[in-house]
């Protein structure tokens, strides 16, 4: 049964957050309530780690499934210590390079995690974020917090307090508003429970950065879809997720490539009458806006995700742009794929996600 509340959004210094509030904050979380906070990747949707009718609480009002772990947040070493008692060499190398940051590990579950944190395996996902809130929310708790991302389960993920509202307004009695999250995607999980240190969802650390630690991290492997009620390692494992409410034709191939095919379908379903998103980066947006003929300007919604060269930019951008393709009533969004060097390797990952898997590839 999913809780209702009156949810209270309050505005905090992303920088120097006001002690006031994070103590009402994490006030919340000890009475086992739920509070949204900003991390650098997206906007989370905690509880304190250890109260597991708490974690009920996240699964309830994301309407998450059970098979489906949750990342458990650490402010400081000593936390991160006292979660498990079997850390590897590896973890704490990465660690010492990557934390805080973008990073999840998994690592063995200690004892005190219970298994609803871990869709009951003897594994849990680990990370210390790096956004000043998030630490500080975590510090004032005294207490490791678990929080997957803030919306609604496969629905696109909230980089503003705005797309947390839209999705879960009124299941959640606090929303800390850190404003825009910097890195736009999820953090990378990285499996240290495989022989071979393995990545089971590409995010806000690079493969290229991993290698420089652990130069065998090996990069994503394609795996059989699984269904939600089959147990998972970590988060973002299904065919769809990270998916608008409309659906997304995702385009792959070389730049002229995509660019022909992506104008043959948006003239085709313009001329039927439909109304069109179409997900560019900056080099096509021109091209694009030339080639749209006046009579079907207003049913075309033409958006940028920036610099196709610059990964990190179009994953901070990718999450908002979807967002505000779906409030524009568009009846499919057309994409481009992107490069999978650097952050390019995670928006190729949401993308392939949002798609439902089903990527067109085009020569």
């Amino acid at each position: 049964m999913i809780k209702q509340h009156e949810t209270d959004v309050v505005v905090v210094d992303p920088v120097s957050p006001d002690a006031a509030v994070i103590e009402r904050a994490a006030e919340l979380l000890r009475r086992g309530e739920l509070v949204v906070f900003p991390t650098e990747t997206v906007y989370g949707l905690g509880a304190d780690a250890f109260q597991a009718a708490a974690l009920e609480g996240i699964f309830a009002a994301k309407g998450r499934p059970l098979s489906d772990p949750l990342i458990v947040h650490v402010a400081d070493d000593t936390m991160l210590e006292n979660l498990t008692a079997a850390l590897p060499d590896k973890a704490r190398a990465l660690a010492r390079v990557f934390w805080p940051g973008p990073l999840t590990l998994i690592v063995p579950r200690g004892e005190r995690v219970p298994h609803l944190a871990t869709a009951g395996m003897e594994t849990m996902a680990v990370r210390m974020p790096s956004h000043p809130v998030a630490r500080a929310l975590i510090s004032a708790l005294g207490s490791p917090v678990a929080a997957p991302s803030a919306n609604r389960f496969m629905h696109v993920s909230p980089t503003t307090a705005a797309h947390v509202r839209a999705d879960l307004g009124g299941r959640v009695p606090l929303i800390l508003d850190g404003g825009p999250c910097s890195v736009g995607v999820e953090s990378t999980i990285l499996d240290l429970s495989a022989e071979v240190p393995t990545i089971l969802r590409p995010g806000g650390v690079s493969l290229e950065a991993l290698r420089t630690v652990l130069p065998d991290v090996r990069p994503p492997v394609k795996r059989a879809s699984t269904s939600e009620e089959t147990a998972q390692v970590a988060p973002g494992q299904l065919a769809t997720h990270y998916a608008p409410t409309i659906p997304l034709l995702l385009f792959d191939g070389s730049e002229e490539a995509m660019r022909a095919a992506m104008l043959a379908e948006l003239h085709q379903r313009l001329e039927r009458g439909e109304r069109v998103g179409v997900l560019l980066a900056d080099a096509d947006l021109e091209i694009f806006q030339t080639r749209l003929a006046d009579a079907h300007k207003s049913q075309a919604f033409l958006a940028s995700l920036g610099d196709a060269a610059h990964p990190a930019q179009v994953a901070a951008r990718l999450f908002a742009s979807l967002r505000a393709l779906e409030e524009t009533d568009v009846q499919v969004i057309l994409c481009r794929n992107f490069a999978a060097h650097d952050l390019g390797l995670a928006v190729r990952d949401r993308l392939s996600h949002a798609a439902g898997g089903k990527i067109i590839q085009v020569s």
